[in-house]
């Protein structure tokens, strides 16, 4: 079983940065793909940004690249999102994911290809 934890979530000012975390626990994910997905108010769920734990070659929502960073410690299994010039429009909460296999390049944005999902953190931006 596999749990994910999210945390540092908040209200900031427009143009503030935040980072969030995900805390991965109950296997290793040597093989998997894990990323972040954000949930606005009253909207579906969109994908923000995912990369294969072991490698290399992050894919990011294309409004989103300029502005967020996703990154992961392997060693402390803690997957990271940072977040620069923020903006009303990126209030939402935010989920992380983990699926156990290698997804696509093509195929990172689809809810569907993960297995595992966080509680989520909110995070708040005023204008």
């Amino acid at each position: 079983q596999v749990q994910l934890v999210e945390s540092g979530g908040g209200l900031v000012q427009a143009g503030d940065s935040l980072r969030v975390s995900c805390v991965a626990s109950g296997r290793a994910f040597s093989g998997g793909t894990v990323g972040w997905f954000r949930q606005p108010p009253g909207r579906a769920r969109d994908f923000v940004a995912a990369v294969p734990w072991s490698g290399d070659s992050p894919t990011y929502t294309t409004a989103l690249k300029e502005r967020f960073t996703i990154s992961r410690d392997n060693a402390t299994n803690i997957l990271y999102l940072r977040m620069n010039a923020l903006k009303p429009e990126d209030t939402a909460v935010y989920y992380c994911v983990a699926a156990t296999a290698v997804v696509p390049f093509f195929e990172r944005h689809l809810p569907s290809k993960y297995d595992y999902w966080g509680q989520g953190t909110q995070v708040t931006v005023s204008s």
